[in-house]
């Protein structure tokens, strides 16, 4: 066996309704009084987060709402958030909504908690300052950012990058499935799919590949695809919320030690130039991605297809011709978009988008087969029209 690291958050509460009496969870754990809560503005306005913050307040929290959020937040999000952080004195901060939320409360426990300067964090293990406590808790069942030591900044018009180091991840994460019950149909589609990629990734990832990781990612699977149809067809489904916000949360325990690699790395330009919600990229490069990797996955993506396709048989290939499949099955049935042009992409965008993911490397390096421009711009072309 090689010698693999594995970590993951110290603490999970996995819990429906635990939103209600979030106050007393924490407090049983934190004795700090300042409480930064980071969400985003729909949330906020929503009426969501009342039962929270009743709570808190009634633990004795000192409550700080900041609900600037947005998806794929920039740096200018991100520090002025820190910056009302410190204003407000908070001593823990909680990270509630979906990943970018989670993403930005990550980087406002160090930048709140240290002098480090976000600029000196990209990268992987370059966060060297101290962080406040931290708590997440997701909205959705997608990005596994609850569990993961990884925070994603776009940090010019249309460009993204990294802050990877293991003070990123949480000191407790709570997993409440009754604040995913009537997220959107189509919302839930992509975000599941966003973890079913995170799943087969972490199972195939070509560097710390491990049997902790590969254990995760199977069981993720299996609640993943046994859940995301009935969660889509109705979203007041307890056991199908139940079941993909706990496999959302395994396929993330299982990318953070067994990283992703070109599904992401090709979805990242998608949502950077065109915003083009993450999941929803992730799906659209998925089975193009599936099909260039099988020559040199073939062997563990039919591992994979025996557990989203129960009861397939037949050869490594065949089985992995089913396992991709199953994933544009998904798509059709919820009616997500499927291809590059339905989302405003046009075929002399491609070249850029090639370029844009060439820059990915911390993600390519971990593809389980070797690509080069040429290849991703024929993912792409692939991935452009029917």
């Amino acid at each position: 066996m090689n010698a693999f690291e594995f970590r993951t958050v110290p603490a999970l509460v996995v819990e429906f309704g635990a939103a209600k009496r979030l106050g007393a969870l924490l407090r049983e754990r934190f004795k700090e009084k300042n409480l930064c809560l980071v969400t985003d503005g729909f949330l906020n306005k929503s009426g969501m987060l009342a039962p929270a913050l009743s709570s808190l307040r009634e633990a004795g929290f000192q409550v700080q709402v900041i609900d600037d959020v947005v998806a794929d937040p920039s740096e200018d999000v991100v520090l002025a958030a820190a910056k009302r952080a410190r204003q407000a004195d908070a001593e823990i901060i909680l990270g509630l909504g979906g990943g970018s939320s989670m993403d930005v409360a990550k980087l406002i426990a160090v930048l709140a908690g240290s002098d480090q300067s976000l600029s000196e964090m990209y990268g992987i293990g370059k966060v060297s300052g101290a962080r406040l406590p931290l708590i997440q808790m997701p909205t959705t069942a997608g990005t596994g950012s609850e569990v993961t030591p990884i925070s994603i900044v776009t940090t010019g018009a249309t460009t993204k990058a990294g802050v990877v180091s293991p003070q990123l991840y949480a000191d407790l994460t709570v997993l409440d499935a009754e604040l995913t019950v009537g997220l959107p149909p189509k919302i839930t589609a992509a975000t599941g799919i966003d973890a079913i990629v995170h799943a087969i990734e972490a199972y195939t990832t070509k560097h710390r590949k491990n049997p902790l990781s590969d254990m995760l990612a199977r069981d993720a699977l299996r609640l993943l695809t046994t859940n995301l149809l009935p969660a889509f067809a109705n979203g007041q489904d307890r056991a199908a919320r139940e079941g993909m916000l706990l496999g959302a949360m395994l396929a993330g325990q299982a990318f953070a030690n067994a990283p992703c690699a070109a599904v992401h790395a090709l979805a990242y330009p998608i949502g950077g130039i065109f915003h083009v919600p993450h999941g929803l990229s992730n799906s659209l490069v998925l089975p193009h991605v599936l099909r260039f990797n099988a020559p040199a996955a073939a062997a563990m993506y039919a591992e994979l297809a025996e557990i989203a396709v129960p009861g397939c048989s037949g050869s490594e290939e065949a089985r992995t011709h089913a396992l991709i499949a199953h994933v544009e099955m998904l798509a059709v049935e919820t009616g997500i978009e499927r291809w590059l042009h339905q989302v405003g992409i046009a075929e002399t965008d491609i070249p850029r988008l090639t370029s844009d993911a060439m820059l990915q490397t911390r993600l390519l390096v971990n593809n389980p087969r070797e690509v080069n421009e040429q290849d991703v711009f024929a993912i792409y072309t692939a991935a452009y029209a029917q």
